[in-house]
């Protein structure tokens, strides 16, 4: 499964949902501003569970945007040494959203999120009915590109991992049937292929 690196702006967000991100495949860092003394117990505590998958960076000095350059190049940096990883800013600010478009213009995978609770996996602990759970499956197998699960055995565990693991084995088992029904996926033994919608 392909790392998303969240990379949240420290000065502009002090995210909730945060063990949400303690996820085999969630590496975190959080920037610091050089004023910002200090972090909230939640975030530390949150980032000390997570052990090597997380990580704080205080930027060196002052100045209009210099937290947003610290972002802008560790993202450089890190999709240079994982070319199939996908970026998640958390930040309220809209100045990342030209940064956002040229890195998907390169087939960089990145999103801004103005809350860790907007992200894809936060929502999954939120969505109740199952049209929301079956467009939440959609984005996020679209979001795989090329490594979507081509077992069903491996679909299934992606799908309840999507929702915690907290998925029925009959509710499971609806959103499979469902998918098949509107095209989505199709079964062949136990061999899945997709046509996603655009």
């Amino acid at each position: 499964m392909r790392t998303n690196y969240v990379l949240i702006d420290y000065e502009n967000v002090q995210p909730g949902f945060m063990p949400v991100l303690d996820q085999e495949h969630f590496k975190v860092i959080v920037f610091v501003g050089a004023s910002q003394a200090k972090v909230s117990f939640d975030v530390a505590s949150a980032l000390q569970r997570m052990g090597a998958k997380a990580d704080y960076i205080k930027i060196s000095g002052n100045g209009s945007n210099a937290l947003d350059f610290h972002i802008a190049f560790y993202i450089g940096h890190l999709a240079a040494a994982d070319a199939d990883a996908c970026f998640h800013i958390i930040s309220k600010d809209t100045g990342f959203d030209p940064l956002i478009a040229h890195l998907k213009s390169k087939k960089i995978l990145a999103h801004r999120w103005r809350d860790v609770g907007e992200l894809p996996q936060a929502r999954a602990t939120n969505t109740k009915t199952p049209n929301e759970k079956l467009a939440l499956i959609l984005s996020n197998l679209r979001q795989r590109g090329a490594s979507k699960p081509r077992t069903l055995k491996t679909l299934s565990s992606t799908i309840n991992s999507l929702f915690q693991k907290t998925l029925a084995e009959d509710e499971l088992a609806s959103l499979l049937k469902t998918l098949q029904a509107q095209g989505i996926v199709t079964i062949a033994g136990s061999k899945v292929s997709y046509s996603l919608p655009a």
